[in-house]
């Protein structure tokens, strides 16, 4: 069962405003962002289910966010919903539980707070281990949004936060890859595999090594659609050369863990 832990849809009617607003140079979207495009990329990669990611910039957005992530929910869909620094930890957990999400996504280059800030450390204190969380970590905006994650900042959060179900988009630090490796070696965080625009332009050798490392048990796939194509995210996966037990672990068997789905490769 291959489950895309990283795949982001919009209302249709805003899926091309908000392509556009989040636009990274040299980056170009392969899919539209609706829930139709998506359904018809899963049936083409085999992809049975995807975490549907939904992120409110600001916070008087959070809410709708989760609403809206609530109703993607189904058999072939996992939302993952929103918090925002600019409520307290009681608002945002209150909007999640009354959504019935149960897993959030953080996004410091489009959400305008760091990885570090003390408020976001209180919502992650108030979860406990009720909530997956997965994070964007690493490079892709101006320089002064990069330095709003890092990898040292994910190893700080699984140090402080041993129960926080967490795991670090991009092997933990996009486009920083040899100081995610420094950082994380060892770190209690689950890796996701994604790499706009492939996971094709890295060294196989050097991603197969870098999953043999972590534990394939803490690894998830994940494509990043619309930015990727799922299919070929999927062959790059199985071109690294790992064994199939690894594979099965990537491709869904490690994220079926993580968010309790019922799955033959768990």
């Amino acid at each position: 069962m291959i489950i895309d832990a990283h795949a982001h849809v919009w209302p249709d009617k805003i899926a091309e405003i908000a392509l556009s607003a989040n636009r990274l140079p040299d980056l170009n979207a392969r899919g539209d962002g609706t829930v139709d495009g998506l359904t018809a990329d899963m049936a083409a990669s085999g992809v049975e289910i995807s975490c549907c990611l939904g992120i409110a910039n600001e916070a008087r957005h959070v809410d709708s966010v989760n609403r809206f992530v609530a109703g993607l929910t189904s058999a072939t869909r996992f939302g993952f919903g929103t918090v925002h620094v600019g409520l307290s930890a009681e608002e945002n957990l209150a909007s999640l539980r009354r959504h019935g999400v149960r897993a959030v996504k953080i996004h410091p280059l489009f959400q305008g707070f760091g990885l570090d800030d003390p408020r976001l450390w209180e919502i992650f204190e108030a979860m406990g281990d009720e909530f997956a969380v997965i994070t964007h970590v690493g490079e892709g905006g101006t320089p002064e949004t990069n330095r709003l994650s890092s990898p040292r900042m994910i190893r700080d959060i699984a140090t402080q936060f041993p129960g926080l179900r967490l795991m670090a988009c991009h092997f933990g630090g996009y486009k920083i890859l040899d100081d995610a490796e420094e950082m994380l070696a060892g770190a209690d965080v689950v890796l996701e595999t994604s790499w706009p625009p492939s996971l094709s332009t890295l060294r196989p050798e050097r991603v197969r090594d870098l999953i043999r490392k972590h534990g394939a048990e803490r690894v998830v796939f994940g494509s990043d659609w619309p930015m990727t194509s799922p299919a070929e995210e999927i062959r790059a996966i199985d071109a690294l050369g790992l064994t199939d037990d690894e594979t099965k672990k990537v491709l869904g068997g490690t994220l079926a863990g993580v968010l309790g789905i019922d799955s033959p490769w768990a």
